[in-house]
């Protein structure tokens, strides 16, 4: 059997019942399990003497765990890490959480070490690692059978975890909008849209001097415009946002998410009647998801729409040939890029 070494000590030896250096060794274990048949590393104590194997009972225990986890990932379940994994991001002690879930006391503590899970409780635990909304709610439901402090702990590192994730909702939301273009490539520039290219774009107009006034009308055009640019100059666009040709003239669709995903940073001005959204600088200036082509392409709509105030650049794209032959509200074609006037 081949074995790694994992260290020597000496120490009193039950197989050979004497006082020696012995190998604590890690094998490789096959074994079938539930009609499975998987490997795993098993470690052991390792007598030269006697030349033979043999493992005390936190050795066995932890064993036995191994060879567990390993069927646990050969028919797609949680492994015990992955499940201790799940209740410390919650903070939440094993009996409270076998509470929330209405499950018996020492369930979590079982499946945390010897016992596999069923599929069925497999699937709420996963919902549960990606779904912190959920585990609120759970949670307001049982606030008069946890401890008034476990309660409000719970309570903070869930809501925690509920804003961290709200920028993956904010996403999945978006791509939803634009899988119905997924197979429109003149639609989307001939490229797939990337949210990380798009806050990357908005950051560095937010960032460039040479840009003025930037509110979100203007944002929009100058989206549209770099996108169009590097269409006309290089056959795709940057961000792969599509766009309708609105009153005010091109705006992407889920323009109002878009404008919330992490990194994008503005703020709400009372303008009027209605509400004016300013981008603000931010203060990470790298943008690892853009190109020096891409870069280049966004320095050239900087210098030229930099300056412009949001009539100029809506009345610019008013007279573009995109807009002019796209029928109100409906997507603009990338083919007018062709006949974009910045060149």
């Amino acid at each position: 059997m081949d074995k790694k070494i994992r260290k020597r000590e000496n120490m009193f030896c039950l197989c050979c019942m004497e006082t020696h250096e012995v190998q604590t060794v890690i094998v490789t274990n096959t074994t079938s399990f539930k009609g499975v048949w998987v490997a795993y590393p098993a470690e052991y104590f390792y007598c030269d003497r006697a030349e033979e194997y043999y493992a005390d009972e936190n050795m066995t225990t932890a064993n036995d765990i191994r060879m567990k986890n390993e069927y646990r990932k050969a028919v797609g379940l949680l492994t015990s890490e992955e499940i201790v994994g799940i209740r410390e991001k919650y903070g939440i002690s094993q009996s409270d959480l076998c509470h929330l879930l209405g499950w018996g006391a020492k369930t979590i503590t079982r499946y945390e070490g010897h016992q596999v899970q069923d599929i069925a409780h497999d699937t709420i635990l996963r919902k549960l690692a990606g779904d912190p909304e959920w585990f609120l709610s759970l949670l307001n439901m049982a606030k008069e059978t946890v401890s008034p402090a476990a309660h409000s702990r719970y309570r903070e590192k869930a809501i925690a975890l509920f804003e961290e994730n709200q920028d993956s909702y904010l996403r999945k939301a978006i791509r939803a909008k634009y899988a119905r273009f997924c197979e429109k490539p003149s639609c989307s520039g001939n490229v797939k849209l990337s949210l990380n290219a798009v806050v990357d774009v908005i950051r560095y107009f937010s960032n460039a001097v040479q840009v003025t006034d930037l509110y979100k009308v203007k944002l929009m055009k100058l989206l549209w415009y770099s996108d169009a640019l590097s269409y006309k100059r290089r056959g795709h666009a940057i961000t792969g946002l599509v766009y309708q040709a609105l009153p005010m003239g091109a705006v992407p669709i889920g323009h109002d998410s878009i404008i919330d995903l992490h990194g994008i940073e503005y703020e709400e001005i009372v303008m009027g009647e209605g509400t004016g959204y300013h981008f603000k600088e931010t203060a990470d200036k790298e943008y690892p998801y853009l190109s020096k082509e891409d870069i280049s392409i966004l320095e050239e709509i900087v210098r030229i729409f930099g300056k412009y105030t949001r009539d100029e650049i809506v009345e610019t794209m008013h007279r573009e040939c995109a807009y002019v032959e796209t029928a109100p509200r409906d997507i603009i074609d990338f083919r007018y890029a062709e006949s974009l006037s910045v060149d």
